[in-house]
């Protein structure tokens, strides 16, 4: 995004650690509240669709405004995936700071499926959300500290002494970062930031809180040097961009839940392979009215597929967790002082159903 959009960063609006707000203040009805879940999707699963497709018509709440970060999400929707996956339509609603939560979404049955974040929905279960997390596009979460390549800082450790530019909406992910490497926040300054990178510019920080794919990029583009170190990389290996469901989709529309992962996965490969044709569907086409900038939309691209593809996904396929990876996000969520267990927030069969019976589509 520009910075006409969003003064550079206010992207950040939707990065915070606990952002489901939305979703408190609504009136949680537990299983009943969700009683309407699906209810958007036009018909049954059963062919009998007021479209006549299969699935029918379903709302797909994106975690915010139509960028880059949702490639796949275009892909498969331009190309026909979705269609072929037996679906009349996918609505992709976009997301941002005035819009409500997924989570929200998924409770009053607005949107069939979301993209969130574990630190979001989890809370929101624990509150009475009957939901799961059925799979996540980023294996690590965009979270970064930036600095100065003349000063970098290339670890926490690094931090100790050092002025920190902190969102408020980030303070609590970034106090988790300092207790998972055994930092207290006296260690650090915290200067109180909003979302425009400047005073690292000028120099009266040190480091940023940031997106790698955003901030290092288009501060380099501006002349500024810099270097970052993800979150994910020193002991806070959350996921991001996770796609979550209301349980009654995973129990009473598997199969349409599949098909539509399966075309997620599609997309997903594709956008993988061609970060200038992502750069293109979200300037040209889905993200239109954004004036979104084509020389930086594919630079996200690219630094964004290092979060979307790693060992793990090329032995288990795009979108998949291990459980040595579940595992470690309830730890990351635990130092966040969010005690939920991995069975309540994840689940993956659906997924690994899947890649059993679509073997070709790692």
């Amino acid at each position: 995004m520009t910075p006409a959009q969003r003064s550079t960063f206010g992207h950040l609006n939707r990065r915070s650690f606990l952002r489901y707000s939305a979703f408190a203040g609504a009136a949680l009805g537990g299983a009943g509240a969700l009683a309407a879940c699906g209810g958007n999707s036009g018909g049954s699963s059963n062919g009998t669709t007021e479209d006549g497709s299969k699935y029918g018509s379903v709302a797909v709440q994106l975690s915010w405004l139509k960028n880059i970060e949702f490639a796949g999400e275009y892909f498969a929707d331009s190309k026909g995936y979705f269609k072929e996956a037996g679906f009349g339509s996918v609505d992709l609603v976009a997301g941002g700071a005035a819009s409500t939560s997924v989570e929200a979404g998924l409770d009053t049955g607005k949107v069939w499926l979301g993209l969130s974040a574990p630190q979001t929905t989890a809370p929101a279960i624990l509150e009475g959300l009957p939901a799961k997390i059925v799979a996540t596009t980023y294996q690590k979460n965009p979270f970064a500290i930036v600095s100065a390549a003349a000063k970098p800082l290339e670890s926490p450790q690094d931090m100790k002494g050092r002025k920190i530019g902190v969102q408020d909406t980030n303070q609590l992910i970034f106090n988790a970062l300092l207790t998972a490497n055994g930092l207290k926040p006296g260690d650090v300054t915290v200067v109180p930031a909003q979302y425009d990178p400047t005073p690292l510019a000028n120099g009266e920080v040190d480091g940023w809180v940031s997106y790698v794919t955003n901030e290092p990029i288009t501060l380099a583009a501006k002349g500024f040097q810099n270097t970052h170190f993800l979150f994910a990389d020193f002991d806070l290996p959350l996921v991001a961009e996770t796609l979550t469901v209301a349980q009654s989709t995973i129990d009473k529309e598997r199969d349409k839940l599949k098909a539509f992962l399966a075309a997620e996965i599609k997309g997903w490969k594709d956008a993988v392979a061609d970060p200038a044709e992502s750069a293109r569907l979200a300037v040209e086409v889905y993200g239109k009215d954004q004036k979104l900038d084509p020389a930086e939309q594919t630079k996200e691209a690219s630094a964004q597929n290092e979060l979307v593809v790693s060992a793990d996904t090329a032995a288990n396929g795009l979108l998949s967790m291990t459980d040595a990876l579940i595992e470690q996000n309830i730890a990351a969520l635990r130092a966040a002082k969010i005690d939920i267990k991995a069975a309540q927030l994840f689940d993956l069969s659906v997924l690994r159903e899947v890649y059993a019976e679509n073997p070709g589509l790692k």
